[in-house]
This record gives structure tokens, sequence and C-alpha cells, in this order.
């Protein structure tokens, strides 16, 4: 009889650790593939649209505006399709013009990718890979160059990581009061959390491949002057990445409600539902 007992219980926490960790796999059909080509079509057209930034005291370097947009992929597309899609849309905007193999964009590929995942496994009921994930990416920063003798550079990761832990800390609420922020009303707050969030996890991703050696040394001389780069960071990222969001929440929110049972959507259960 114990035997038994213990044998269900093993089994039943099994299935319960089975169902946390195990994601739907992603599924290549051909109406996938075409929706990742179509969607990375669109990242290349609206590079050629929307004007670039660039980025502060940083020169050769470019804050790319369309990579707002794979905070929608990821909400429309889920998080795997969706960071497909951003990657070869990526791929294809650096390989063409304007960009044509901008050799100081390699290191920053991976950040609209990053975003659309993050957005999509907060929005698509797993939330707590997209918050480690973004958690590791911030962790990570306290433990390269510009942020070490820590004791002595405490203001550099103070400057660059505050609004990234504000992101970080908004997928609670945003997971929480999900089923609240659904009503038409409250829909562009919640988009607004996570399309805030993933454009942060594409900051950090830039701020922590900015600190390897290998990078910092295509633009500055010397650490110092890394570090005085991130210093005034705080001015002027944090309202770029608000206004990122702002736009791709007034993409989303209509093309979320034209979308919804249609094939164009992931036909995933999302933390509204």
């Amino acid at each position: 009889m114990e035997r038994q007992i213990l044998f269900r219980l093993c089994k039943k926490i099994h299935s319960n650790i089975q169902n946390y960790t195990e994601c739907p796999p992603l599924k290549l059909s051909s109406r996938n593939v075409a929706l990742t080509a179509i969607f990375a079509a669109l990242y290349y057209v609206l590079s050629l649209i929307l004007p670039s930034l660039y980025a502060v005291g940083v020169p050769n370097l470019q804050i790319r505006l369309e990579a707002l947009i794979a905070s929608v992929f990821g909400l429309i597309l889920g998080p795997y399709l969706g960071a497909m899609a951003a990657v070869f849309g990526v791929l294809v905007t650096w390989v063409l013009p304007p960009c044509s193999f901008n050799p100081y964009g390699v290191p920053f590929l991976l950040s609209p990718p990053l975003n659309a995942l993050v957005v999509g496994l907060v929005f698509y009921r797993r939330w707590k890979w997209g918050f480690a994930l973004l958690g590791v990416l911030i962790l990570a920063f306290l433990f390269l160059p510009p942020s070490q003798p820590l004791g002595d550079y405490y203001y550099v990761p103070i400057a660059v990581l505050w609004d990234k832990v504000i992101a970080l800390l908004l997928i609670i609420p945003a997971v929480k009061f999900g089923k609240r922020l659904s009503h038409s009303a409250r829909l562009p707050l919640l988009f607004f959390f996570i399309c805030f969030t993933g454009n942060q996890a594409d900051n950090m991703w830039g701020s922590d491949v900015f600190s390897i050696p290998s990078v910092y040394g295509l633009f500055f001389p010397s650490l110092e002057a890394v570090r005085g780069a991130f210093t005034v960071s705080p001015f002027f990222y944090p309202a770029i990445r608000l206004v990122e969001a702002v736009i791709a929440t007034i993409v989303a929110v209509p093309l979320m409600r034209s979308l919804k049972d249609t094939k164009w959507i992931v036909r995933e259960k999302s933390i509204i539902e």
C-alpha cells in the first residue's frame, strides 16, 4: 500500500514537472513557414521606411527603430516563430541595403529576436522562462568589465539596469492581472507592459554584448570611455524604449483584435484567456 501511494505521488510530481517544463513543439508547417517569411519581409520593409538613431556618444552605432516590431512578432506568432521571423528579418536587413553587411551591427543581431522571444514567452503562459531569461541578462552585466570591481564602479550597473529591473518586475502584474487587463479599455496597458519588457530585453542584450572587450574595442579606446557612455545612457535610452513600446502597442492592439481566431495568429492559450 505504501509503495502504491509513493508511486502515485512520484508519478503526479513527475507529471506536474513535465507540464511545467515542456513547451509545445515548434511545428514547421507550410503555413508557419509562410508566416515567418512574410513577417521577416515586413521587418526589412520597415527598415527602409523608419529612420535610425545614432547611439548617444557611440560613433558608428545605430539604433534601428524597426526592431520594435519584434514585440508584435512575439504577440502574433508566439515566442519561437516570432523569434525565428525576427532572426530572418534582421539577417536580411543586415545583408541588404541600407545596412549592407555593416560590421558594427553584427554583435547586436540577436537583440530583436530576444525581444520577440521574451514577449511571446510572457504572453503565451511561459512567463517564468521569459522572466528567467531577462533576469540572467540583467545579472550578467554585473560580472562584465564595465561593472568590475563592483565596489568601485557600482554606479555603472545602477545607471544601466534600473529601467531593465522595472521591466522585469512588470512581468508579474502583466501575468497576474492579464485577464482583468484584457478588456478593451485596459488591453493597451497590458500590451504596453509586455512590449516594454521585450524592448528592454533587446536593450539588455545590447548592453551585455557592448561590455565585451572585443566589441567595445571597436568603438572606444578605453574601458573608462565605455563606463562614461553607460553612465549617460539613463538620460536617453529609457525614453527611446518607452517610445518603442508605445508604438508597438499602437500597432499590436488593433492587429491582435482583428487577427483573433484567424489562421494568422498562433493557436496557443495566452495570459488573457
